[in-house]
């Protein structure tokens, strides 16, 4: 039996790049969009550690069937052997953003 196929998307939003890992990416009916469907998190509760970004990008994709990005948006599109972790990176320099404040750092 032949698993489905998984694909890890990162796209541009909001000067924020998004790491995500969907099932389905096709072109959409929309004239210039991208669409990616059936996105895949890591089970609720199958870890001892709870990733912050994963629980946010949850509750931010939680209703969505399919999202219709513009192909100017998304930057890339890899079909993948398993899950990765997924992130959300400052789209200027690359770093991962915390999902949360951080306290400065003391110099």
């Amino acid at each position: 039996m032949r698993t489905k196929k998984l694909y890890k998307v990162t796209f541009l939003h909001l000067g924020k790049s998004y790491e995500l890992y969907a099932r389905h990416v096709a072109s959409s009916a929309l004239w210039g969009f991208t669409e990616v469907g059936e996105l895949v998190f890591e089970p609720i509760g199958e870890g001892l550690v709870v990733d912050p970004t994963e629980e946010r990008l949850r509750e931010e994709f939680q209703d969505t069937r399919v999202l219709h990005l513009p192909m100017q948006a998304i930057l890339r599109v890899e079909e993948v052997e398993r899950r990765g972790s997924v992130a959300i990176r400052d789209a200027a320099d690359g770093q991962k953003i915390a999902p949360f404040p951080l306290p400065p750092r003391a110099r």
